[in-house]
């Protein structure tokens, strides 16, 4: 079970961080890669068929602005691709889209080529899908998810309910 986490800049470390925290809460391996889609084509596609060697069966991408780095990576294999569009913000200013045009770009994708997408900067929810993607084929993995949602629900019943005092 291998995940391979990419984002295009040092810049969305920690925010793609909160994808590797998931994998590693359920015990998945995974590798990172800050590699441009723009500015390292070549060693993007180049790492591709590393990690294809190396038998990781799903893909995390992080990218803001044109959003590119996701598509890119689905361009150039068959695995399972997770796009997480991300808040392009430089110290003290955004580029004032706020992620729209992050998402809509991973979204968007062109028919045959597609990239599932979670919401902007939502880099916890990407590894959440790549374990529910493991999970159909490691049944030890679909028992720790099957564990964790009744967690959830069982967290759930006893934080809510009628007649709650404010």
């Amino acid at each position: 079970m291998k995940v391979a986490i990419f984002f295009g800049s040092k810049s969305d470390t920690e925010t793609m961080k909160k994808s590797a925290d998931v994998l590693k809460e359920f015990g998945v391996d995974y590798k990172a890669f800050i590699i441009s889609a723009h500015r390292a084509g070549e060693l993007l596609v180049k790492t591709i068929r590393q990690i294809e060697d190396e038998g990781f069966e799903v893909i995390i991408a992080g990218a803001g602005l044109s959003a590119a780095l996701p598509g890119v990576i689905a361009g150039h294999t068959v695995l399972p691709v997770v796009g997480v569009p991300l808040e392009c913000v430089t110290p003290g200013k955004s580029n004032g889209l706020g992620g729209m045009d992050a998402l809509l770009s991973v979204v968007q994708m062109p028919p045959q080529i597609p990239v599932a997408s979670v919401g902007i900067g939502n880099a916890k929810n990407a590894a959440y899908l790549a374990v529910e993607i493991l999970a159909v084929k490691y049944p030890e993995l679909k028992n720790k998810l099957v564990d964790f949602r009744k967690k959830l629900a069982s967290d759930a019943e006893s934080n809510g309910g009628l007649g709650v005092e404010l």
